[in-house]
């Protein structure tokens, strides 16, 4: 049927490399940019899986697949795997991590685990066991990945780079208003308390009324030290943004307070959101406790 999606649009990552290379992290950064990640899949069940995500459609045709010599299923003959999904018609990019065998002795020593396929031998014998076979895999792969001198956060950078897009690095940042007197958001970052401000609930015309309404909003983005409170707390995030990004953080919640999360917390985090907004950060306002009196 004309339209009809084929299997070229599914977009399937293999992942795989040595113990200690840093799959986990690879398979951690791909589900951060919208992956669905399958970790330790028997090689044999590849093109089973890539099929069912090709007809579960949806978040599924972004599929990545993390196969592991620890799996019973695995085998050698990568390539075949990756020529039967070929010739399915997919079209799979192969991601090979690896690393210096004394950088990866270190890792294992560092955690005091042994290397899955050492046995009774030392660290070097497993490591060396594995990359035989891998050996074919490394030479398929279109991503080789030396880790050696990366940290977490370089690689995971790394594959946001190769795989995620601009959008999917960016930081997001919830400007979240709640009441001091239902608690604090337990996931908020920064808190910011706006209670310094005078109180709509106690002016008749606006007490029914919520911060998101123009009246309400102006009476309280009026009040003396309202717009510095709102600028300085909008250049406070702005400065701490990059690091955030850098350091791996995806979502960023600021959570403005008062009484009751009707009136002050509503306005300046609507306020706060559109200056965020204006500087370029995906921003949004959300109102937890608002109509819950």
């Amino acid at each position: 049927m004309a339209g009809a999606p084929a299997e070229s649009d599914t977009t399937l990552v293999v992942v795989t490399g040595l113990s200690g290379g840093g799959r986990s992290t690879v398979a951690r950064a791909l589900e951060n940019v919208g992956y669905y990640v399958v970790d330790n899949l028997p090689q044999a069940l590849m093109l089973d899986m890539a099929e069912l995500a090709f007809k579960a459609g949806g978040a599924a045709r972004r599929t990545a697949m993390v196969l592991d010599v620890r799996s019973r299923a695995f085998s050698t003959d990568l390539a075949g795997a990756i020529r039967a999904l070929k010739d399915r018609g997919f079209s799979p990019r192969v991601v090979f991590v690896d690393a210096d065998d004394e950088v990866l002795i270190r890792r294992f020593e560092s955690v005091r685990r042994s290397h899955p396929l050492q046995g009774d031998g030392r660290l070097a014998d497993g490591i060396a066991v594995e990359r035989g076979l891998l050996e074919e895999a490394r030479d398929q792969a279109d991503v080789i990945i030396d880790t050696s001198h990366l940290n977490v956060n370089q690689l995971r950078r790394r594959i946001e780079e190769l795989f995620g897009g601009e959008d999917a690095r960016r930081l997001r940042v919830t400007v979240l208003s709640f009441g001091f007197k239902y608690g604090l958001p337990p996931d908020a970052d920064f808190v910011l308390d706006a209670r310094f401000l005078p109180n709509p609930y106690w002016v008749p015309e606006l007490r029914e009324h919520t911060g998101r309404e123009e009246a309400v909003s102006a009476y309280v983005l009026g009040q003396e030290g309202a717009d510095a409170f709102v600028a300085s707390y909008a250049d406070l995030v702005n400065a701490t943004t990059v690091g955030f990004e850098r350091e791996g953080k995806r979502y960023l919640t600021v959570a403005v307070g008062c009484t009751g999360g009707k009136h002050r917390s509503v306005a300046i985090a609507e306020e706060l959101a559109a200056r965020l907004r204006q500087s370029g950060l995906a921003a949004n306002a959300q109102h937890r406790d608002l109509g819950r009196e």
